[in-house]
């Protein structure tokens, strides 16, 4: 592997580069998810603190991204697909990016403390510790379930949302976390399907790098079927209704259907039904939470429950 002294910190570093830092795609998910928290949440939000609270979401991830890249700089730098980041570019250092990530990690959660409650900057410094600490410094490198268990990070967004309306807990919030939870491992054990190469030459031990693509094919099946049903919980709990319900079924049985076509692949090399169940993952969970937000957004509207 690389090693990061050999990233010298030049001085084209733009906004660009540091707004890369934050990886926004998953920053816009995490937002997203967190969003639904909020609106699923019981009681009255004035707009100020949902939106200081989603901006702590947004800022807490953000963080964790440019740590996780600092971080993992060297592995990084001989993967194609992460070669391109600032830090392997030789853009910024390594250093700055430690001292930007945890700048941002200290400001987010302070101003969640601050300004939303106390339940919710906890569970934000929670979510970015074990992204950071548990995730990228302890099992991104040492076990191939390191998505499992790293994933709980990226599942608790929904659970700070709720706890910014309510400084509290309960089970709706924590199922969604579950859907989040379960949707991981075959999310980002596809990516790997067809990244495995990538993956072996990092030294980076996910699952089809150890365990071989099959067994990856028949987790990613095992743990779809767990996620189709979790992903109808909501209606069955009285905080979702029939659109969040079709779009769960429909989507969730079209996930199940590509989830068998990567069980059945023959393709190992190109691994297309693997790349397709990526796109259709991130259409699963975007779907998903658009309609329990859309939904509950058009029952609260005209209860004035915005303050």
């Amino acid at each position: 592997m690389a090693s990061v002294d050999t990233f010298p910190a030049q001085t084209s570093a733009t906004v660009g580069d540091f707004f890369a830092l934050l990886k926004p795609r998953v920053m816009s998910l995490v937002v997203f998810t967190g969003l639904a928290g909020i609106v699923v949440a019981p009681g009255a939000v004035h707009p100020l603190v949902a939106f200081t609270a989603l901006l702590c979401i947004a800022v807490g991830a953000g963080a964790s991204g440019a740590l996780n890249m600092a971080y993992d700089s060297d592995i990084d730098a001989v993967m194609s697909r992460t070669a391109t980041r600032p830090i392997p570019m030789g853009k910024i250092a390594r250093s700055d990016v430690l001292g930007f990530g945890y700048t941002l990690s200290i400001a987010s959660v302070a101003l969640m403390g601050l300004f939303v409650n106390f339940a919710a900057a906890a569970l934000l410094a929670f979510t970015i510790f074990f992204y950071v600490g548990v995730y990228t410094l302890w099992l991104k490198r040492r076990t191939p379930q390191n998505i499992v268990i790293g994933g709980l990070s990226g599942a608790l967004p929904p659970a700070i949302g709720w706890a910014a309306v309510t400084g509290s807990l309960s089970l709706a919030p924590l199922v969604l976390v579950a859907i989040i939870f379960l949707w991981t491992p075959p999310h980002f054990w596809a990516l790997a399907l067809f990244r495995s190469d990538d993956y072996a030459r990092a030294g980076v031990p996910m699952l089809p790098v150890v365990s071989g693509k099959r067994t990856t094919r028949w987790n990613i099946f095992v743990y779809t079927l767990v996620l189709v049903p979790a992903g109808l919980a909501p209606v069955v709990l009285g905080f979702a209704g029939p659109v969040y319900a079709a779009c769960a079924a429909g989507l969730g049985g079209w996930f199940l259907w590509q989830s068998v076509a990567v069980l059945r692949e023959t393709d190992a090399v190109r691994e297309p039904a693997a790349k397709r169940l990526f796109g259709i993952s991130l259409i699963y969970l975007f779907a998903l939470f658009a309609a329990l937000i859309g939904e509950r957004i058009a029952h609260i509207a005209p209860l004035g429950l915005w303050t």
